[in-house]
């Protein structure tokens, strides 16, 4: 596989690289201030993070920021734009396209390259069949109802995602799901084998093409149905169809699943019954807090499980660290553990530990693999437990679903 050229829609160069990147407008404002630099996670390791990226854009010196790999360091975390001053759009404008280049360049780890070209053939990065995507729903197939096998049209569209599907440390929040959303009596159904990768992650990897490709696809099978509104478990797949997607004409109201769960709290609260009686520390995933401003949502629903006590980490909110598994991360922890020999989940465990949680409460799909992973590798982590927000409410609950 040629990297990028095989797609649908895949970016082409005009003239000389970076000449794109240096005439968007939106990047002229930098004032030098170095404030990226500073809060990008691997920022102290990489040769060209943003505030330098930037200068060898404006300078000759571009060609030798694309011939360097560091650029894989970035998780898209949007820690940057966040923190710039003038408010420019780093992320997106800037490392991602830089991607786009290396792509066309054919500097691409191989393990990136093996999740894109997954992808594309299997419309999931982990190269599992399309047939297997409903395998998660093994003992409760009659509770998940499928658009186009069991009905036309719901109130709700639950698009379960890639990790939600498939991995197997993440297939027991998703039946969990579920079972919370049949015990509220919500009207859902999902999409079944129709469904493709949000294709976010794909993007903010430097592979627009596919994205697009992958966006269409799924907005073929969402005009087959009717429902009212989404959701979704990934907050990957949320920033897609609600900021992305409607770039390429496709636009349905959308709303991550802690969102929706939050406004029927008043159904949801009096199911809550068990005390958990644990300290529990909540991660805010970047595209669902930082990118999305979704901090309070999952926030309330832990403060409804009794006997829960929420402690906050010393990086919350805007300023929470990313888990790694961002901007193709996900798919390059082995490229990125020989640049840093240290992954940003650990950082994380090493933060939950030291407000003394008993649990690290999590709400996007890449994120219980990696935590669990650190807690493997961190001294004294062995006794913290990794939970989605899902699972907890389920914990519970009277009769846990």
């Amino acid at each position: 596989m040629q990297p990028a050229l095989g797609y649908e829609g895949a970016p082409q160069t005009l003239g000389e690289p970076g000449t794109a990147i240096l005439e968007d407008v939106r990047l002229k404002g930098c004032i030098q201030c170095g404030t990226c630099g500073g809060v990008c996670p691997f920022g102290y390791l990489m040769a060209y993070p943003p505030i330098r990226m930037l200068s060898a854009v404006r300078s000759e010196s571009f060609q030798r920021a694309v011939a360097s790999d560091d650029i894989w360091m970035c998780v898209a975390c949007s820690a940057c734009t966040s923190a710039c001053p003038v408010q420019l759009p780093l992320t997106a404008n800037l490392m991602t396209r830089v991607k786009e280049e290396l792509l066309l360049a054919g500097n691409v780890p191989a393990e990136l390259q093996e999740a894109l070209e997954n992808s594309q053939r299997y419309g999931n990065p982990l190269g599992e069949s399309p047939r297997k995507r409903t395998d998660w729903m093994r003992g409760i197939e009659s509770l998940v109802p499928i658009m186009g096998r069991d009905k036309r049209q719901a109130e709700v569209l639950w698009f379960v995602g890639d990790y939600a599907s498939y991995h197997p440390r993440v297939q027991p929040a998703s039946r969990t799901l579920a079972l919370v959303l049949n015990r509220l009596k919500v009207d859902f159904a999902i999409l079944g084998t129709d469904e493709n990768s949000d294709g976010d992650s794909q993007r903010l990897a430097g592979e627009r093409g596919l994205f697009e490709l992958l966006a269409e696809k799924n907005a073929r099978v969402f005009r087959k149905y009717r429902f009212s509104r989404i959701i979704t478990t990934d907050p990957h797949a949320y920033n897609a169809l609600k900021n992305e997607y409607p770039q390429l004409g496709i636009t349905y109201p959308v709303q991550h699943y802690t969102e929706f769960l939050a406004e029927r709290l008043d159904v949801l609260r009096p199911q809550l019954k068990r005390e958990l009686n644990k300290t529990v520390t909540y991660h805010d995933p970047c595209y669902l807090g930082r990118v999305n401003e979704i901090y309070e949502a999952p926030r309330q629903l832990l403060q409804a499980i009794p006997g829960l006590k929420l402690v906050e980490m010393p990086h919350n909110r805007k300023n929470g660290l990313c888990c790694g598994g961002g901007g193709g991360g996900m798919w390059m922890d082995g490229f990125q553990w020989e640049k840093a020999h240290i992954r940003l989940s650990e950082w994380r465990v090493q933060e939950a530990l030291l407000v003394g949680a008993d649990l690290l409460a999590i709400a996007c799909p890449y994120e219980a693999p990696r935590f669990e992973d650190a807690t493997k590798t961190v001294r004294q982590a062995e006794g913290l437990l990794v939970r989605d927000v899902v699972e907890l409410l389920s914990d519970a609950m009277e009769s846990p679903v």
